[in-house]
């Protein structure tokens, strides 16, 4: 009985400890973890699409707020959309950007990350972590991370790579395809991406 309530008070502490972790400390352990399985993965590295994927679902997916970026994606016409429609928009959106950054995994290599100084108020709700890229014989890349307090966890809801934000970068494509064919004409195109990327994994190369 000891040994139980001294394992469950151990898993509540656990527990606690990650929901007040800060927003930079969880971009470096996330990061650090996935480069880690990564380097260590043949598999990964010779483009093996279900081990990436499975990794990107595992490790990164739970600290993302889908629901959020979508919203910022599609913009004002996300206002358009039942919620049915946005559902099945953040559902095709995520697909989207699993399978993006699980093919730019594949491409890794000797890179490292380089964390920027880091400063937040206590009471703060949003919080922006700066990291970056260093790539041997290339200039370095800047990935910025903005966070949102949800619930005692912090979510990403945008990654801006190079000054260019992941969400504005699709707003206006996604703007277009909401004008040529309406809200069912977006989510049908942002499916059509996702099968068009999922046969890119499916057919990568050994490298």
């Amino acid at each position: 009985m000891i040994r139980k309530l001294a394992f469950l008070l151990l898993a509540l502490v656990s527990l606690s400890a990650t929901a007040q972790e800060a927003p930079d400390a969880l971009v470096r352990r996330v990061s650090d973890e996935v480069l880690d399985i990564v380097r260590a993965d043949k598999d990964i590295q010779n483009g093996h699409s279900e081990k990436t994927i499975a990794l990107v679902d595992a490790k990164v997916i739970p600290h993302f707020n889908f629901a959020h970026m979508t919203a910022l994606a599609v913009g004002k016409d996300w206002r358009k959309a039942t919620p049915a429609q946005q559902q099945q928009l953040t559902g095709e959106f995520k697909t989207l950007l699993v399978r993006t950054y699980s093919n730019a995994l594949t491409s890794y290599r000797d890179q490292k990350i380089a964390y920027k100084p880091f400063k937040m108020n206590p009471d703060d709700r949003d919080a922006l972590v700066r990291t970056e890229v260093q790539q041997p014989g290339h200039k370095p890349v800047q990935i910025d991370y903005s966070l949102e307090k949800l619930e005692g966890s912090w979510k990403v809801f945008d990654v801006t790579v190079a000054g260019i934000s992941l969400v504005t970068n699709y707003r206006e494509q996604f703007a277009q395809e909401v004008r040529n064919g309406g809200i069912d004409g977006l989510i049908a195109s942002i499916a059509a991406k996702n099968k068009s990327l999922e046969g890119s994994l499916a057919k990568a190369p050994a490298k």
